[in-house]
């Protein structure tokens, strides 16, 4: 049982959020949360599989409350849910740490596709929409030498060949054919990767490559 904690200051949201879980066999609600504080808290006293996270609430939002439930170290993962696809928001909580981002009026069923995603470690957002979002807060990426940076140089060339190619948004399947390698050899690569460079998902890969310079917007 995938267990989620929802956090919205919206109380009708909530009602909504909590309603999804309970028409699925495998997700419940293990609580609900009303501001980033109380979500930090919460969180650190539930350990939920999953935080639903809303960004935009009073006092602390849920960019910082992000920030600190992924630096706490704990098991809970973050999905962020937003009102537009390219929000700034998006993109500052995905630097913070969460796993991805879905928008808050998704279909439930790939809400409930979302929470599972992350909870079984994966990131939500598609590699393509990743670059998408960077590129549109391009202004904001420090102009970095990617060879400057320990985790970069820890890195085979193999491996540097294979960030690059996440950051650029191909997938696992088109990294292979790009690279002549089979998939599974590829996910063993970006499995390697992600631990050298401390990433927890793919979506966090991507954020590292353009942060260090790896990669640059279009």
């Amino acid at each position: 049982m995938t267990t989620v904690l929802i956090v919205d200051d919206q109380a009708l949201q909530r009602f909504a959020f909590s309603m999804l879980l309970e028409q699925q066999a495998d997700l419940t609600a293990v609580g609900e949360a009303t501001h980033g504080a109380e979500a930090v808290r919460m969180t650190a006293e539930l350990r939920p599989d999953v935080v639903l996270m809303d960004v935009r609430m009073p006092g602390m939002d849920g960019i910082e409350a992000t920030r600190r439930i992924v630096q706490s170290g704990g098991r809970s993962r973050v999905l962020v849910l937003t009102t537009f696809d390219l929000d700034e928001y998006a993109y500052a909580a995905l630097r913070a740490g969460a796993s991805g981002f879905l928008l808050k009026d998704a279909l439930p069923d790939e809400l409930a596709a979302g929470i599972r995603a992350v909870a079984a470690g994966d990131a939500v957002v598609a590699p393509g929409l990743t670059r998408k979002l960077i590129d549109a807060f391009a202004h904001r990426l420090p102009g970095r030498n990617p060879d400057q940076d320990a985790r970069v140089a820890a890195l085979t060339d193999r491996e540097r060949d294979v960030l690059t190619a996440m950051a650029t948004g191909y997938s696992n399947a088109e990294i292979a054919g790009r690279f002549h390698l089979a998939e599974s050899t590829v996910k063993s690569h970006v499995s390697h990767v992600l631990t050298k460079i401390g990433a927890r998902d793919r979506v966090q890969a991507v954020i590292f490559a353009y942060d260090v310079g790896l990669v640059r917007p279009a």
